[in-house]
C-alpha cells in the first residue's frame, strides 16, 4: 500500500489495521504523520502499547533468572514451589509445584499476593493450560495439628514434588529449607516475586485454596470462609462465639486452642 492510499482510508479502517498488528513500519509514520488527530491518537496508542507489552517481556524475563541458571547445566523441569494458608486459624494449608517451559510468556505473572482476584483466576486458567506439569496438594486442619504448621507446610511440599506428573530436575522454592530432596535446590525468600515458576506455583495454591473454601459456604453456613478464608477477622470471631468450633480449625493455633481448653467439645461442631 502506498501513502496515498493509506490517507484515503476511513479512521475505522485503519484503527482495525492497528489492532491486527501486521502492518509494515511505514504505516506507523504514516498515520503519526496524518492531518486527522484520531488517527495519530491511534499511532500514539499502538506506539503505547508496545511499550508496555517489551517492558512486561522484559519483566517475566528478569523472573527467569534463577530458572536459567538451572537451565545452564540443561535442567529444563524446573518446579517452582510456593504455599498460601500458614496463618489462617482454619482450613488447610496448600502447596502448589508448577513446571514452565523455559521462558513461557505469561502476561502478568506475579506473586499472588499482589495480583486481584480476577487477574489470578485468569492466570491460573493460562497457567494450566501452558505448564509442563503441576501438582496442588493440601494438608487439613488435623494434619497441621499433628505435625505444627511449619512442618505440614514442609511435608505437603515434599509431597507435591514427588507426585508431579513430570519429574523435576530442579526446585526453586519460596523461603523453605528441603534438605531432603535429592535434586538441585534453591530457596529464596521472596521467591514468589523473583522466580516465575514460584510465582506460578503461588497462583495454583492461591486460587485453589480460595475456592475450597468458598464450597464451603454450603457446609457450614453463617461462617463467612468464602470470605475471611480461614483468617482471624472480627467476622470470623463473631462466627465462633455464635456457632463455636468446627472440625476446619485449627486446634493448635490460638484463639481455637484456647476455647477448646476451656470449653472442651461442647463448643465443637
Amino acid at each position: 500500500m502506498q501513502k496515498d492510499a493509506f490517507t484515503s482510508l476511513t479512521v475505522k479502517e485503519i484503527k482495525a489495521i492497528f489492532d491486527d498488528g501486521n502492518f509494515p513500519f511505514d504505516m506507523l509514520l504514516w498515520a503519526q504523520e496524518d492531518r486527522r488527530s484520531s488517527v495519530q491518537k491511534l499511532a500514539a496508542s499502538y506506539v503505547m502499547k508496545q511499550k508496555r507489552a517489551l517492558e512486561e517481556k522484559q519483566r517475566l524475563d528478569a523472573m527467569y533468572v534463577y530458572e536459567d541458571s538451572f537451565y545452564e547445566e540443561n535442567r529444563y523441569h524446573v518446579a517452582g514451589v510456593d504455599e498460601v494458608g500458614r496463618g489462617p486459624i482454619a482450613g488447610p494449608v496448600t502447596v502448589a509445584a508448577v513446571i514452565l517451559s523455559p521462558h513461557t510468556y505469561i502476561a502478568g505473572l506475579n506473586d499472588s499476593k499482589k495480583l486481584s482476584e480476577k487477574k489470578r483466576e485468569a492466570l491460573y486458567d493460562e497457567i494450566m493450560e501452558k505448564a509442563v506439569a503441576v501438582r496442588c496438594v493440601s494438608y487439613a486442619a488435623d494434619v497441621i495439628d499433628r505435625l505444627n504448621i511449619y512442618e505440614a507446610t514442609r511435608q505437603a511440599m515434599y509431597e507435591a514434588i514427588r507426585t508431579l506428573p513430570v519429574a523435576a530436575e530442579a526446585v526453586l522454592v519460596d523461603a523453605m529449607p528441603l534438605p531432603e530432596l535429592t535434586m538441585p535446590v534453591e530457596s529464596l525468600v521472596k521467591g514468589d516475586s523473583k522466580s516465575a515458576s514460584i510465582a506460578a506455583a503461588s497462583i495454583i495454591a492461591k486460587v485453589t485454596r480460595d475456592r475450597y473454601m468458598k464450597s464451603l459456604d454450603a457446609e457450614y453456613p453463617g461462617f463467612g470462609f468464602g470470605i475471611h478464608k480461614g483468617y482471624y477477622t472480627e467476622l470470623h470471631r463473631e462466627a465462633i462465639e455464635n456457632m463455636g468450633i468446627t472440625p476446619l480449625h485449627r486446634r493448635s493455633f490460638e484463639p481455637v486452642k484456647s476455647i477448646v481448653q476451656a470449653h472442651g467439645e461442647e463448643d465443637s461442631l
